[in-house]
């Protein structure tokens, strides 16, 4: 099978960002990341944007633990990634 006969490949990621505001007023609000892999029920927070970016364009973490996942759609027990 060629390149172009396989399907393309694609993963569902689910992104929460959400500001933290701290009581002293002197200090600015900070922003906070967490991904999912809903297949996989794996959780992940970042404390910055560039935490968050690093991971993602690291080729060996999120993906391929993706694609290794059962997939609880098929009735298959999923497990959380370590």
């Amino acid at each position: 099978m060629t390149f172009f006969e396989k399907p393309p490949r694609y993963h569902t990621l689910l992104l929460t960002l959400w500001e933290e505001r701290s009581q002293d007023l002197a200090k600015a609000a900070v922003w906070r990341f967490r991904l999912e892999i809903p297949r996989s029920g794996e959780r992940r927070g970042f404390a910055t944007l560039e935490e968050l970016m690093a991971f993602l364009e690291e080729p060996d973490t999120w993906w391929k633990q993706e694609e290794k996942a059962p997939n609880p759609k098929f009735g298959l027990a999923t497990k959380k990634l370590s």
